[in-house]
């Protein structure tokens, strides 16, 4: 069956009784539906913290076309560690409607290991992406306004930077002109739409550990500058009180389940590039105060999404990793090895060890950079040959790394059960996480620890203008903000078609943002898109629904 039919035909429990199961009454859901719930803040917030709950990171090695199933991993983890006994939920992202419609498709995982009611998750869901973007664009409208009665700011038009969104794939609206039409359309200016996903809201609302918190960060949005080149902020604009309160409902965590009833918080869903891609602190908190364990996940590999999950979210929420499952498939590694897409399930030992570069730098980032105890997840296909799977165990083990294969896609939790036990045993080893680089180095020195430490490049370059960039942000007062590098996520390098473990590059630094809000610094490097386009042939044309039913949603 495909994945759309196998979620609708899971036996669901109400969401009532998942609440239950996690010691949730129903007077603190409030139901959407029958199988989605939003969690009452104040409760969550009132829940004394479990001194021995454990937190375990999903990442993964270099993304391929060949698919690597890290969030696949993540729901089948779950449901393994409560099918052996233990009190686990999981903790993910919320999917956008843009990849649902576009190519990449959702993020509800697949096969057997899958979170569910699927199709209401990767659609509207409980309406979060709504009211981010209502937010967002309500901020684009006061700056406009602002600028229209008088603009008592005084604010250059030519450098306000808020740009509004919507949650689609849409080319069009990447370079727009705005406000043409007459005077009383206010001042035309060059603009732009991003992804929903892109909007800083979305990365403030997933780094916000309370409402105040998110009105605070909100304030301190740079929203463009004036003439002197100052910053202008969303609290002289007087939105914050506004935006929080169309996030207020929105900032609570949403319930679902897996499809064997393993509980489930999907809340947030920023960017894996521009922003640091892992869903909401309020989330992943309020699940470690719920359950013995909690799985989550970070965007993309282990070089851009866990680097980011730790020395972004993690420096600032005090959350610290148990343990770390990398995931692979021997057919992304071979892919990675050089092998052609249309022959990776074909056995290619020489293809598999030359992809193996690309696990054991990830594997070195993590035991020796990130500090962190790990097990390597192999999600097992029919494919796989007894010969690659040795090779494969051999050099992992060489390592001093465990090696697990997994057959949750097909079997469901009892197919990660021996994932489970190495992630447990993990769990009571000492942890003693460490940051890629410390919140006093200057801004050029964190760029290229993470350059040399993660990627594996032998030098940072920019030019005159990103270094002045760099001066000035550090003279305003952010220089001890954490990195966050946008780049492509398909190889170590700034070259999307240098599979392996590339060395030895030079990664150019070309435009720096400030993210004054969500507190962070944008290192953009090669060309990244903020707003998607949608393929020659998109999903959204699979997609139907015929006879009450969902159909050609994955």
């Amino acid at each position: 069956m495909s994945d759309i039919e196998i979620a609708q035909a899971a036996t669901m429990k109400p969401v009532t009784e998942i609440g239950a199961s996690l010691g949730i009454d129903a007077d603190n859901l409030e139901a959407y539906g029958k199988y989605k719930a939003k969690v009452n803040l104040k409760y969550l917030t009132a829940l004394p913290k479990r001194d021995n709950s454990k937190l375990i990171l999903v990442t993964a090695i270099s993304p391929t076309p060949a698919g690597e199933g890290k969030t696949t991993t993540t729901v089948g983890l779950g449901d393994a560690l409560r099918h052996i006994g233990k009190n686990a939920m999981i903790a993910l992202r919320e999917p956008s409607l843009g990849p649902v419609f576009g190519m990449k498709g959702g993020a509800a995982g697949g096969g057997y290991a899958q979170v569910v009611p699927m199709e209401d998750i990767n659609l509207h869901f409980t309406g979060d992406f709504n009211a981010i973007a209502l937010a967002n664009n309500l901020l684009a409208a006061l700056i406009d306004n602002h600028i229209h009665h008088g603009n008592e700011l005084a604010i250059d038009i030519r450098r306000v930077t808020w740009k509004r969104v919507v949650d689609m794939n849409d080319r069009a609206l990447r370079e727009i002109i705005q406000s043409i039409g007459g005077v009383g359309n206010g001042y035309p200016r060059s603009d732009g739409f991003d992804i929903v996903v892109a909007s800083e809201i979305m990365a403030i609302f997933c780094l916000a550990t309370s409402i105040e918190d998110l009105k605070e960060k909100i304030g301190k949005i740079v929203v463009g500058y004036k003439r002197d080149k100052t910053p202008v902020l969303a609290s002289e604009l007087n939105a914050q009180g506004a935006m929080t309160v169309i996030l207020k409902d929105a900032f609570q965590p949403n319930l679902v389940q897996t499809l064997e009833n393993t509980p489930a918080f999907i809340h947030g869903g920023p960017f894996a590039n521009i922003a640091h891609g892992c869903n909401s602190v309020v989330a992943t908190t309020s699940a470690m105060k719920l359950a013995d364990y909690v799985v989550t996940e970070a965007g993309f590999g282990a070089d851009l999404g866990a680097e980011k999950f730790i020395d972004i979210k993690c420096r600032k929420s005090g959350l610290r990793p148990s343990a770390c499952v990398l995931v692979a498939t021997i057919r992304a590694i071979k892919y990675h090895g050089g092998a052609d897409l249309k022959t990776i399930t074909e056995e290619n030992l020489p293809a598999l060890e030359a992809g193996l570069v690309n696990l054991e730098r990830h594997i070195n980032n993590i035991t020796k950079v990130y500090n962190l105890p790990l097990v390597v997840s192999i999600n097992n296909f029919t494919s796989d040959t007894k010969a690659e799977v040795e090779l494969l165990r051999a050099r992992v083990e060489k390592l001093s790394v465990k090696i697990v294969l997994a057959t949750h896609w097909a079997d469901g939790g009892k197919g990660a059960a021996d994932l489970a036990h190495a992630v447990v045993e993990l769990c009571e080893k000492p942890q003693s996480m460490t940051f890629v680089y410390e919140d006093s180095d200057p801004l050029w020195e964190k760029i290229t620890k993470v350059a040399t430490k993660i990627y594996g490049a032998k030098e940072v370059t920019a030019d005159a203008k990103v270094r002045l960039k760099l001066k000035e942000l550090e003279a305003s007062g952010y220089g001890h903000f954490p990195i966050c590098v946008a780049k492509t996520q398909y190889s170590f390098s700034t070259d999307a078609a240098l599979r392996g473990a590339p060395s030895g590059h030079s990664i150019n630094v070309r435009e720096v943002k400030l993210s004054a809000g969500a507190e962070f610094i944008v290192m953009i490097c090669g060309e990244i898109m903020t707003m998607p386009g949608l393929p020659k042939v998109p999903s959204a044309e699979r997609i139907d629904y015929i006879d009450g039913k969902v159909v050609g949603l994955f």
